[in-house]
């Protein structure tokens, strides 16, 4: 059975995180945005915050094996908090540098991303036993829908009463205590610990390249990635500038989206008893693509934001499968070893899907980008889904031990 009060502690840490993140997503490109009153800029500075994780996700997956999930977590939070203490300061100090200050705190805050999604991912199956693995991935995607909840939501409120700047502020104490959260758990260390970093950044590109079933997923990740990063760096421009709606009806929207986790609670264990986590995920699949076909062809905010949040759901419900199967197939002394590379691959969509919001998406319409790179998905990406699953169901049964967590 799972260490209740240990999950419970790591949700909280999950949660409180993910929230000041949403709080950061929530307040910084209405401030971009609204200083600059550009797409363009929008798009540049979403691509830049993007480009240090991609170095860093190889490091940080060598460091969750050496150090342990919970040990390099509380740092990560710890210097994610003082970045935006220091970004609160030199903004009130010097508003008129106040985009470019932003701009490097994203980097940084960007940076440190990958320290965080490396330690989750390492500490999962620390606390959870094989039988209990896709509940517990749910939990932490459901901590995510949350966040989307609660931070927009309480961002939007607080608003009104301290300014869009003060929300860095605030972000910084709950990063702080989200590290408080996580002072308990196991910190897993990998009998290598030895081993130059170098080496390790080698092994884990090799592992990743003999393992099919995670290339495939990767790759798949990343067409999925690119489509939300367009949508994600220009939804500020398309609700404000677009369909000319109210910081609310933003912040509305991303929290309608994480509503979803509420349901979520209830709908995914329930639906595991019934279909297959690979069905799940097919479900999610066909979902988040028609969600991003509507948004691509709304002429309203309304139907927008119910378009975004039909291909939020659907991305919910493809992330429990996508969080489940990858580990089932890579060598759990190696976990972070791989998925360093793999978040790569993956992560790599989202500084370009900023570059092709600030070129393509200001030339040509964001609305035109988003709905080419949805029907991209509906094609293409659905023969990519298919071969990812029959690699996957192949790595599985060749694996006993990979079958006994699919029980």
């Amino acid at each position: 059975m799972p260490n209740r009060p240990a999950l419970r502690r790591f949700g909280a840490g999950v949660l409180l995180g993910l929230m000041a993140e949403q709080t950061v997503l929530f307040a910084v490109p209405l401030m971009v945005y609204q200083l600059t009153g550009s797409l363009r800029s929008s798009g540049l500075v979403f691509a830049l915050e993007w480009l240090p994780a991609l170095l860093a996700y190889p490091f940080a997956g060598v460091l969750a094996d050496r150090f342990g999930g919970r040990t390099l977590l509380q740092w990560a939070n710890v210097l994610r908090a003082g970045s935006l203490l220091l970004t609160l300061l030199l903004c009130s100090l010097a508003p008129t540098l106040a985009v470019w200050v932003l701009a490097a705190n994203g980097a940084l805050l960007s940076l440190l991303m990958a320290p965080v999604r490396m330690a989750v991912e390492r500490t999962v199956p620390q606390l959870a036993p094989a039988e209990h693995l896709a509940h517990t991935q749910s939990l932490v995607q459901n901590m995510e829908l949350l966040a989307q909840v609660l931070g927009p939501a309480c961002a939007a409120a607080l608003v009104l009463y301290s300014g869009k700047l003060a929300l860095l502020g605030i972000a910084a104490m709950a990063l702080l205590l989200a590290a408080l959260c996580w002072r308990r758990l196991p910190d897993a260390h990998q009998s290598t610990a030895g081993q130059p970093i170098l080496a390790a950044l080698r092994l884990g590109w090799v592992l990743l390249r003999a393992n099919p079933p995670i290339v495939s997923l990767a790759l798949l990740n990343f067409s999925i990635n690119l489509a939300f990063a367009c949508v994600l760096s220009a939804n500020a421009f398309v609700v404000s500038g677009v369909f000319h709606s109210a910081d609310g009806a933003f912040g509305l929207m991303n929290s309608a989206a994480g509503a979803l986790g509420l349901l979520n609670f209830l709908l995914v264990p329930w639906l595991l008893t019934r279909v297959s986590v690979h069905q799940l995920g097919a479900l999610g699949f066909a979902l988040l693509c028609v969600g991003l076909v509507c948004m691509g062809v709304a002429t309203g905010v309304l139907g927008y934001g119910a378009s975004f949040v039909l291909a939020m759901a659907g991305c919910t419900l493809f992330n429990v499968f996508n969080r489940t199967q990858r580990i089932k197939v890579i060598p759990r002394d190696h976990l972070g070893k791989v998925m360093g590379p793999f978040y790569l691959i993956n992560m790599a969509s989202y500084p370009l899907g900023g570059l092709l919001t600030a070129w393509v998406g200001h030339s040509h319409g964001i609305q035109g980008l988003i709905l080419a790179l949805a029907l991209l998905l509906c094609l293409p990406g659905t023969l990519l889904f298919n071969l990812t699953t029959r690699r996957l169901n192949a790595a599985l049964e060749a694996s006993p031990l990979a079958m006994e967590a699919t029980r």
